[in-house]
């Protein structure tokens, strides 16, 4: 691939804030209509549970087409296909606010989906490419910023512009974000065709490495255990915590922005001592979980906690991240591609244990549902250490 960093002028500047930006407007599509499905169950006439499937169809779509669609777009010039995607995804949005279908809606988020991991697994490379080896981290933790504003500022602003106006409002606030995106990308990103490509074979040739297998168990098993309670964050702020929705609201954005504050961090981090950071990471998650099962009914160190956790979990997402591209190097786009499905899968796994132990045991339970996947994710993350070890000597 042309180096991103051979860009001059405005465009090499400009370069990873755009990729931020289109990483935003992606994953807001994405996110946002979480915080909305009550008017669109009441638009398109259908029951919550069935609105709902906005969210589940397009986070199933990203799961399965991770692995592969990135190593599909391996090949194609980069700026076009980034432009592919912007363009997708402003007129999804564009398509959502004028159906009066539902079945048009879903079909809407449904086809761009399969482009969200390419867009996102190639920000991720292009960003790590125009910093250099040394300084990667720091680039890919900038286009993190865009993934964490997206989940903190998409739902509530999303909430906010459909309670205010609309829900077709809301889609077109989507499609003004992929629409300013897409503009940027054509003003500042250089063309980037890729000149020494890998076969699908050499890029699949990276799973016989027992490393790689490894940072995936680990991507999974660390994102059981932060995402799968995290999905019921709120449920245990307003039962155990006992807040108003209100002071729900604004610890989830004390979380949000904890995370992006963790993103910029972990951008220092693994620039000098990723190993040992990777290593600490599962005992520093697990202390914040244990901190939030003890005092999680006292409102201050309950907020405490979450902002501790935030920032955790923004260095957390850049170490797997980096634990993986790190596995293979040479295949960048396959690599990050396996990230988002192993991320995904991780999310849906915790989600499903933290809330079996909702039903046994009761909500304050939930956080005890994270310490299995730590310890699982501690040992995925010194069994790589050991295969790369292994192979270097």
């Amino acid at each position: 691939m042309e180096s991103a960093g051979q860009a001059s002028g405005d465009e090499g500047r400009f370069l990873v804030p755009v990729l931020a930006v289109g990483v935003f407007g992606i994953i807001n599509t994405e996110m946002g209509v979480v915080g909305i499905l009550p008017q669109i169950a009441e638009r398109f006439r259908v029951m919550v549970p069935e609105a709902g499937w906005t969210v589940g169809l397009f986070a199933l779509i990203v799961a399965v087409s991770a692995p592969v669609m990135p190593l599909l777009f391996s090949g194609v010039e980069r700026k076009a296909v980034m432009l592919l995607a912007l363009g997708a995804f402003t007129l999804s949005n564009v398509v959502s606010a004028c159906t009066d279908s539902f079945a048009v809606v879903l079909m809407a988020r449904a086809l761009p989906a399969f482009l969200h991991p390419v867009y996102v697994s190639m920000a991720l490379t292009v960003a790590a490419a125009s910093a250099g080896r040394a300084a990667a981290p720091r680039a890919v933790a900038r286009v993190f910023v865009g993934v964490s504003a997206g989940m903190v500022l998409g739902v509530p602003v999303t909430s906010l512009i459909a309670g205010a106006w609309s829900f077709s409002a809301a889609m077109l606030f989507f499609a003004a974000v992929n629409a300013a995106a897409f503009a940027a990308t054509v003003v500042f990103v250089p063309r980037m065709p890729v000149k020494e490509r890998l076969s699908y074979g050499a890029q699949l040739g990276v799973l016989r490495r027992a490393a790689m297998w490894h940072a995936i168990l680990a991507v999974t098993m660390v994102n059981a255990a932060m995402f799968g309670f995290f999905s019921y964050l709120s449920d245990y702020l307003r039962t155990v915590t006992a807040v108003s929705f209100n002071l729900v609201s604004a610890i989830l954005l004390l979380y949000g922005l904890a995370n992006i504050v963790g993103n910029m961090l972990a951008g220092r981090l693994l620039s000098g001592h990723a190993s040992r950071c990777m290593a600490v990471l599962p005992f520093a998650l697990a202390g914040g979980y244990a901190g939030l099962f003890l005092l999680g009914s006292m409102p201050g160190p309950a907020a405490a906690a979450v902002a501790v956790l935030g920032v955790l979990a923004g260095i957390a997402s850049n170490g797997m991240q980096y634990m993986m591209t790190d596995s293979a190097p040479e295949a960048p786009d396959f690599a990050n591609g396996l990230f988002l499905a192993a991320a995904n899968l991780g999310t849906a796994v915790g989600t499903a244990a933290c809330g079996l132990l909702i039903s046994l045991s009761g909500t304050r339970f939930a956080v005890c549902g994270t310490f299995p996947f730590l310890v699982a994710g501690f040992a995925f993350i010194l069994w790589r250490s050991r295969s790369v070890r292994s192979v270097q000597a």
